[in-house]
């Protein structure tokens, strides 16, 4: 059917250290995310989180659900386009192909939702309980942020929170998009559970954290490093739907140069963590039960290609909402991406406006 899949999921070479596994079932897991090179919008990390038959390194997604996805479609073909985010989305064709797919993955997990408020709630983890801030605490052990950044790195309360009083981003105020925004049908859904079944296997979940300006700007100004502040928030995003107990294998695309990890993970689960090999290709860790890889264009793999195409379809979902209210105020402006050039253009445009408003700088505008 189409053209066959390029790259299959489960063919990365094994490294030393042992096969996961001693359960039936184990978590198969992919992390990406979205805008982290834009002044405007929010920054977004996402995971998918699945649940296979025996060992996560011998499953093959692509070979399993050759008859619903593909990574390299032809013309013609009816599949759903699973890839890295930046092929499957191009501006001038629309949403269509990357909300085909999330949506019917949103489906088959069972949590679709009518507008872009109700789909945040449904993907978003469960927060870490927010302490009562105390000058320079330092973290505790098994906690990723200290009490002063946690209280800095208040997560929204819903999707438009973003300060101490809780004000919500005009933006996100008075409008919520209603989802699908493009019009496509859902015919490969039920195909797509019927072959979950019989292969059991599990969308678990899909979950991301939407990071608006305000916050990154307070965790990039807390560690004074943009890198350190992105790979927190993915670790913490990790850490809602794993632990170390539980047999896995986790692929995250890398986070800019970075091949050590092994603190950040330690920090993160409260746990030693075994170095596999570090270096540019891939950084591999045992952890408890579970096996972690940190590797460039780690999209090959189907679960982190559904990771990087969720977390550009919220910030896509994100800037549709900043757009609508700017150009509203301002009917002669042209909407933006968010990237830097054409960031300042617009940040240039709405000045005037933003300051009668009373809009901040910091809520707008993310500095790094």
């Amino acid at each position: 059917m189409g053209a066959k899949n390029s790259v299959p999921s489960g063919s990365s070479k094994r490294v030393k250290g042992g096969a996961l596994g001693g359960s039936d079932l184990a978590l198969l897991i992919g992390m990406d995310e979205a805008g982290l090179g834009p002044n405007l919008g929010p920054f977004v990390v996402a995971v998918t989180v699945w649940e296979v038959k025996g060992r996560p390194e011998d499953f093959d997604f692509w070979t399993a659900f050759d008859t619903i996805l593909t990574n390299a479609p032809t013309e013609a073909d009816s599949r759903l386009h699973v890839a890295d985010s930046k092929q499957v989305y191009q501006p001038q064709r629309g949403l269509t192909a990357l909300e085909r797919g999330v949506w019917s993955a949103m489906h088959l997990c069972g949590a679709a939702s009518a507008s872009f408020a109700s789909l945040c709630a449904a993907m978003r983890p469960a927060p870490p309980p927010v302490p009562v801030p105390v000058a320079t605490a330092p973290p505790k052990r098994g906690e990723l942020f200290s009490d002063d950044e946690l209280a800095a790195a208040r997560p929204p309360c819903d999707t438009a929170c973003t300060d101490e009083d809780h004000h919500p981003l005009p933006w996100y105020a008075g409008y919520d998009c209603p989802l699908p925004v493009e019009a496509h049908d859902l015919a490969l859904l039920e195909p797509w559970q019927k072959l979950c079944k019989k292969l059991r296997v599990k969308l678990v979940a899909v979950r991301a954290e939407v990071v608006e300006p305000l916050r990154f700007n307070r965790l990039v100004r807390y560690y004074d490093n943009k890198a350190q502040a992105t790979s927190r928030l993915a670790m913490n995003l990790l850490r809602s739907v794993w632990q170390p107990d539980q047999p896995a294998l986790i692929v995250a695309d890398k986070h800019g140069g970075r091949n050590r990890y092994d603190g950040l993970l330690s920090e993160t689960f409260g746990q030693p963590v075994n170095c596999i090999e570090e270096g540019a290709e891939r950084s591999t860790y045992r952890l408890g039960k579970g096996e972690l890889r940190f590797q460039p264009r780690a999209e090959s793999h189907g679960p982190v290609a559904l990771a990087s195409m969720t977390a550009k379809y919220l910030r896509e979902l994100a800037m549709h909402h900043f757009n609508k209210y700017w150009t509203e105020k301002l009917p002669e402006l042209k909407p933006t991406a968010g990237y830097p050039n054409d960031a300042k253009r617009f940040r240039e445009e709405i000045v005037v406006e933003q300051r009668r408003l009373g809009i901040l700088d910091d809520h707008l505008w993310r500095e790094r």
